[in-house]
């Protein structure tokens, strides 16, 4: 962030491509190439990690693990592990929507008949990647093939020697496994060799990624099952309180997350031992990385976990500056941004000042009410990454067809718009305005979800927090991207002294 600048937000499985799903393709390479055309430099991507079954990208069995659907199948096929009639049969396109129950299905079987033609020199690869990894590769591995062996059955399910990680009990298991431990080995390491070869086209093009890190994890994950002593559980490996934020503007009676909280006094006692490998590990996968509800490192809402809503939740103080000290001792200069965004107070301001970490603003949430508040435009301070909306807001259009009418009469006499704000599509004159509106920001770098660049509706929404179903699904078609005006796009990154270009 050395000068003025602009991204697209994209999930991965977003964008376009022939098998389902987007992944580490040709297609990826292609979008950026696109970006830097309309002299964009950032792509700002979801979490990479695997998804719950309700495919969120926030809900993973590991916080390092890569989504096995993101591993390129033409790239396999490329490699010998597939064969050409698997590739076209695995060929299924729903060019607007993830179809995730054909993804359950197909493709996991297909991954391990990939599997079992690895050679003895890739083989070797394997084994060398998950020495590279052995902070948490084997026992991502071991966990994933006990959930196979316990029917999908969670951790806290399991036998009390495997629950409590008896050694004995493990190394049985890593016996009896070996197949299916090697299986989620190979899935990891084409992962991670594909978008690295990836990245490194894309960071050839002139963008740079900037990944997502969920501050908590879920209770049903390896590293969670791993690490008990991290985290508030119970002798039987349930939490005691669990994660969530109070009532806000997008939920009346807070959201429940359900992720167990970090036992934050045993975390300072190993120096942040592990979070500091996760950030290593985040920021080696992507250029920058933004935590999610970095207020809970100021004070998090603590909901016992036998409650019925978050509202019965309390505020804790979270590890605060100690942490970040850490951080800046083990980091020189790290490229982390902190999603500030929700209810923020004094302290959460100080940590925000103290650790000198970029913030996020969101346009759309300027006009919510009448007041002069840190979301406008001539409020944005410079280290700031300002958007249009993120993944959890509505679309730039959707906002304007949902929005009271004041709300929408605001923002139009903010934004100098006069005349029919309905109109959708690449040339939507309303999201022109609040682009341009928000161009003009001091803010150092300026975001737009793909959405609003396509001047796309609430029916190409991301996420809706607090819905656990119909989430996660859109996809941007070939044709959408070719429809782009990039003339425009990139005259305004240049008018506004955005453009990498």
């Amino acid at each position: 962030m050395k000068h003025r600048s602009s991204g697209v937000l994209l999930h991965i499985a977003s964008l376009p491509g022939p098998c389902g799903i987007g992944s580490f393709g040709k297609e990826a390479v292609e979008f950026a190439a696109l970006l830097k055309k309309m002299g964009f430099s950032y792509w700002q991507t979801l979490p990479f990690t695997t998804t719950d079954e309700f495919n969120s990208p926030y809900t993973s069995f590991s916080a390092f693990a890569g989504n096995p659907y993101f591993v390129d199948l033409p790239t396999l096929q490329k490699e010998g592990l597939i064969t050409a009639e698997e590739l076209e049969e695995n060929t299924y396109h729903s060019p607007y929507a993830v179809d995730y129950k054909w993804l359950w299905d197909t493709r996991m079987p297909l991954l391990r008949r990939a599997a079992s033609r690895v050679t003895p020199a890739l083989r070797e690869k394997i084994v060398a990647f998950s020495k590279e990894n052995a902070f948490w590769l084997p026992d991502f591995a071991l966990y994933m093939a006990l959930k196979d062996a316990h029917g999908q059955k969670d951790w806290p399910e399991w036998e009390p020697e495997l629950r409590a990680r008896q050694p004995e009990a493990l190394e049985k298991a890593r016996q009896e496994l070996a197949d299916d431990i090697a299986f989620y080995e190979f899935v990891q390491y084409e992962f991670y060799a594909q978008w690295a070869a990836v990245k490194a086209e894309i960071n050839r093009i002139g963008i740079q990624i900037i990944g997502d890190m969920p501050i908590y994890l879920c209770l049903r994950s390896s590293d969670v099952w791993s690490n008990q002593q991290l985290f508030d559980l119970d002798e039987d490996g349930a939490p005691r309180h669990v994660a969530g934020c109070p009532p806000d503007y997008f939920a009346a009676d807070g959201q429940f997350w359900g992720n167990p909280i970090y036992n934050w006094k045993v975390m300072k006692a190993t120096g942040y031992h592990w979070w500091l490998q996760r950030i290593a590990a985040s920021l080696e996968l992507y250029d920058m990385v933004r935590i999610d509800h970095f207020r809970a490192f100021s004070a998090y809402w603590s909901i016992p976990a036998t409650a019925k809503t978050a509202k019965e939740g309390s505020w804790v103080k979270g590890p605060g500056m100690d942490f970040f000290e850490h951080v800046f001792r083990r980091f020189k200069d790290p490229q982390i941004i902190a999603e500030d965004l929700g209810e923020i107070d004094d302290d959460v301001r100080k940590l925000m000042a103290d650790t000198g970490l970029p913030g996020m603003r969101v346009l759309q949430f300027a006009f919510i009410d009448n007041a002069d508040n840190l979301h406008l435009p001539h409020n944005i301070p410079k280290n700031t990454l300002a958007y249009t909306g993120t993944h959890d807001n509505d679309t730039t259009l959707g906002w304007f067809y949902n929005a009271q009418q004041w709300q929408r009469e605001n923002a139009m006499k903010y934004c100098g718009f006069e005349g029919d704000w309905h109109e959708g599509g690449a040339k939507s004159p309303i999201c022109r305005a609040m682009i341009r509106t928000l161009w003009q920001s001091a803010a150092q770098v300026a975001m737009l979800p793909i959405q609003d660049l396509c001047g796309y509706g609430s029916d190409t929404r991301m996420n809706q927090p607090g819905v656990a179903d119909g989430n996660w699904g859109f996809r941007v078609t070939e044709e959408a991207l070719r429809q782009l005006d990039t003339g425009w796009m990139l005259e305004t990154n240049r008018t506004f002294r955005r453009s990498s270009t």
